[in-house]
């Protein structure tokens, strides 16, 4: 018989209980499941955020300044001139908007990315679209504020 085939017992005790070893791991971790990733659609505060965020794009649309500033929180009304709030809710006559699929920045804070989408004047409708992000921030018991403009 070959010198490799000659296992002696404590060598041979040790590579029967590795082998149960690597059995006994390979059957644990296949049974350990990791939970799904929580999907947008099923975290409540991801909904009402979105819906946020959808109502302050629509006061831009709508050039509805007063339900846009009341929707921001006092960070972002610090952050923004008058001016610059001003501009920004004078987009132009044709505007839209998209929001991307957003994500949880922390408890009660999410991001989404938006596309705004406005021609300045009827004889230029080449403007870019502008890409940007906007943050809501639950403010109170299901109430949702605008913390960072587009």
């Amino acid at each position: 018989m070959p010198a490799f085939l000659r296992i002696r017992g404590r060598h041979l005790a040790f590579l029967i209980l590795a082998v149960l070893f690597a059995i006994l791991f390979a059957s644990a971790a296949s049974k350990t499941r990791v939970p799904p990733a929580i999907s947008p659609g099923s975290d409540p505060g991801y909904v009402s955020a979105l819906a946020a965020a959808n109502r302050f794009l629509q006061a831009w649309q709508n050039q509805d300044h007063e339900t846009g500033l009341l929707m921001l929180t006092d960070a972002a009304k610090d952050l923004s001139s008058e001016d610059r709030l001003e501009l920004f809710f004078s987009s132009g006559s044709d505007t839209a908007y998209e929001i991307a699929r957003g994500k949880k920045l922390k408890l009660g804070r999410y991001a989404f990315p938006i596309t705004l989408f406005s021609s300045r004047s009827a004889t230029n409708k080449s403007d870019r679209p502008q890409k940007s992000e906007i943050v809501v921030v639950l403010t109170g018991k299901n109430e949702w504020a605008i913390d960072k403009l587009p």
